[in-house]
């Protein structure tokens, strides 16, 4: 054997057996080869020969076989330098374990003579996990460390401390989701399940240096919530994203809590050393740090809390301080608190919003408030919506003209060509009207009807020949006073300010008065002739449509006006949203034009109602005013989404022209319609008797 590996040696130059042993040493062999190859090779020496042990290796080449080969090889002239290879790492390896086998061999037949058969050892369960496919073809690195591993959203993880176990590959928003959740867990209670998910994800809820900064502002420990703060400092030092003067009030506000910490509790020194050496070298909000600097005369610490405007110490001020820093850091730092909830709140807000029959009123900004369920997306039921008829009242004689809730919803009162003005008590559970008074005395019929916004006051117009308002007080039920400026002024339109006690009228004949509550006129303008009226938010401007197909702001104050909104066609109606921004018209020929007034601009044409000549009065409606509810000369009352063109609901029931639609302000879920055929339609969502 060891003349034939000399041969092989010296069919190769004179560094062969170097350089072969040099391979060997690299390349290296199993157990399973070594014991194989020394098996092969006791097989060809003379002596007493041990007891073989059948071993397997899937993919292995057996040491006799290597054998064969190299002798196959070397006669067909391949490479000593291949051929002996087999052949030299067998021989060095036998030298080494030849002894070891013999001693262990015969120490295994001592041992069976002396203590019996011994018991198959048990194999034990491995308990790491087996290693996947991919990971048994990683590159040999030959004891240099492995490649980092790749982070899927690039410098997020690696700030935030995150190191994915190997094979988990997430993206950056589910890596996201993942903190989010372990977020939410931790609110609850659930802390165990956090830690659990953390683990096994390989993620952190937050950079490890923004976790103590929270656990120390929170305990109050400000030495160690500022060397936080500086870690935090560094990490965002070179980020484009921050503005560097975010980064010294996030060190003012820390130290402004620390400073009035060291006040309330009385150590007056320690809050000077941090008024002198640490907040003034900031030069960062020096009128600030004056008023500051004036809390050292405070007297006791409720003076302080008073004139800081500040909680006290203890975790709510704590907590604000968290809040403003936050606002600060970037959210792969430090997220805000209940950001899943906050998250989910904003999801159903934006359902609700475009829901198609929700009018009750949308879920609050309070993540802590959802009122339904998140398992599916939120649509609500037709049977819900006021479309169904609920109730008709016949009590007027006439047309009835328009009809009007009051602002708390309790009462309706509706007018009509037979001079009267009827007042009608709503149930809100029982959803039916009674009727409670009819207000007599008018000569020229009633065609409008404004409640003043505390609802104390009714004013009721005629039609264009009436020169008379009549104001009636709703909480006596008797008539307040009967206006009457000339017998020639033509009295139609009327609109409230919003603080009760004042009121502007006109007519198309160009009267256009200001007036205060015990009938007395405060200005006047001229030669405008009113259509239609609406008061604006701020108790100040007046729109007024005029008989110029224009919609212009008056300001009674000073006297001046200015050009607001410009339609084709005659402007019948007016009416402006509770947010002051959104105003409807009903125009001739055309129907219900919805206008931005601030930007001064048509936002929508609503589609599918038919108006003529006739003087028909839409409404918003809903919580939101996301509706719009109107009349129709097809008698019909037309609903659409304040989102659309296309009406979402047209109920049928009426018999003539329906003239008014009036919404209920406060319960969302009814509304009215007035009509030529002498009746009023309550209606509502389904019930057992609609």
């Amino acid at each position: 054997m060891t003349d034939f590996c000399v041969r092989i040696a010296d069919a190769a130059n004179s560094n062969s057996y170097q350089n072969l042993s040099q391979r060997y040493t690299f390349l290296g062999c199993s157990r399973v080869q070594s014991i194989s190859v020394v098996r092969v090779v006791r097989r060809s020496r003379p002596g007493p020969r041990v007891s073989q042990r059948r071993t397997k290796g899937d993919g292995l080449l057996s040491a006799g076989g290597a054998y064969r080969a190299a002798v196959t090889s070397l006669g067909q002239g391949v490479e000593a330098d291949a051929a002996g290879a087999l052949v030299i790492s067998a021989l060095r390896r036998a030298r080494r374990v030849g002894a070891a086998e013999r001693a262990s061999l015969a120490s295994t037949d001592s041992g069976d003579e002396g203590a019996g058969h011994r018991p198959p050892r048990k194999r034990t369960r491995r308990l790491s996990p087996p290693a996947r496919p991919a990971d048994m073809h990683q590159p040999c690195t030959n004891g240099a460390p492995p490649p980092p591993p790749h982070h899927v959203n690039g410098d997020t993880a690696t700030r935030n401390g995150d190191l994915q176990p190997p094979g988990l590959r997430m993206s950056q928003t589910d890596q996201e989701i993942v903190r989010l959740i372990g977020q939410h867990l931790l609110s609850i209670g659930l802390e165990r399940s956090a830690a659990l998910l953390m683990e096994e994800s390989g993620l952190h809820l937050e950079h490890p240096a923004a976790a103590t900064f929270r656990q120390h502002v929170l305990a109050g420990d400000w030495v160690k919530a500022d060397h936080d703060l500086r870690a935090l400092h560094d990490l965002l030092r070179d980020s484009p994203h921050v503005d560097p003067h975010s980064l010294a009030e996030m060190k003012f506000v820390v130290l402004e809590q620390k400073y009035l910490e060291h006040l309330e509790a009385g150590r007056v020194l320690d809050a000077l050393h941090v008024l002198r050496n640490e907040l003034t070298p900031l030069q960062y909000d020096t009128p600030r740090v004056h008023r500051l600097s004036a809390l050292m005369m405070c007297a006791d610490a409720r003076e302080l809390q008073q004139r800081a405007h500040w909680p006290g110490s203890g975790t709510h001020s704590r907590a604000n301080v968290l809040a403003r820093v936050q606002s600060v850091l970037p959210p792969t730092l430090m997220m805000a608190p209940g950001r899943l909830r906050a998250l989910l709140s904003q999801a159903t807000l934006h359902q609700a919003s475009r829901c198609r029959f929700h009018a009750a009123p949308r879920p609050s900004a309070n993540p802590e408030n959802i009122p339904f369920s998140l398992l599916a997306d939120h649509h609500c039921s037709a049977d819900h919506f006021p479309i169904h008829s609920l109730q008709v009242l016949n009590e007027h004689c006439d047309e009835v003209w328009y009809c009007k809730w009051s602002p708390d919803g309790s009462r309706l009162a509706s007018g009509s060509k037979d001079n009267t003005v009827m007042i009608w008590d709503f149930d809100p559970v029982a959803k039916r009207l009674t009727f409670r008074k009819s207000l007599e005395g008018h000569t020229y019929g009633v065609s409008f009807l404004a409640w003043s916004p505390d609802g104390r006051y009714l004013i009721a117009a005629g039609p264009e020949d009436c020169p008379d308002l009549w104001i009636w007080n709703m909480e006596t039920e008797q008539l307040h006073l009967k206006m009457t400026h000339s017998q020639e002024d033509s009295l139609t339109a009327v609109a409230w300010h919003s603080t009760s006690d004042k009121f502007v009228c006109g007519g198309a004949r160009g009267q256009f008065y200001h007036c205060s509550l015990d009938g007395s006129l405060l200005n006047s303008w001229d030669g405008v002739r009113v259509n239609a009226l609406a008061c604006r938010g701020d108790a100040r401007a007046v729109l007024a449509a005029d008989t110029h197909h224009r919609v212009r702001a008056y300001d009674f104050s000073d006297l001046t006006d200015r050009n607001l909104i410009q339609e084709e066609h005659a402007v019948m109606a007016m009416t402006v949203n509770q947010a002051d921004t959104l105003l409807l018209l009903n125009v001739a020929n055309q129907g219900v034009h919805l206008w931005d007034i601030r930007a001064r601009a048509l936002v929508r044409r609503f589609r599918g109602l038919s108006q003529g000549h006739f003087t028909i009065h839409a409404c918003f409606g809903g919580a939101h005013q996301d509706f719009i509810a109107s009349g129709s000369e097809d008698n019909k009352v037309y609903i659409w989404h304040i989102a659309g063109e296309e009406p979402i609901a047209v109920v049928s029931g009426h018999t003539r022209c329906v003239n008014c639609v009036s919404w209920n302000p406060v319960h969302h879920d009814v509304l009215v319609s007035a009509s030529d055929d002498y009746s009023l339609r309550l209606w509502g969502p389904r019930t057992h008797h609609s």
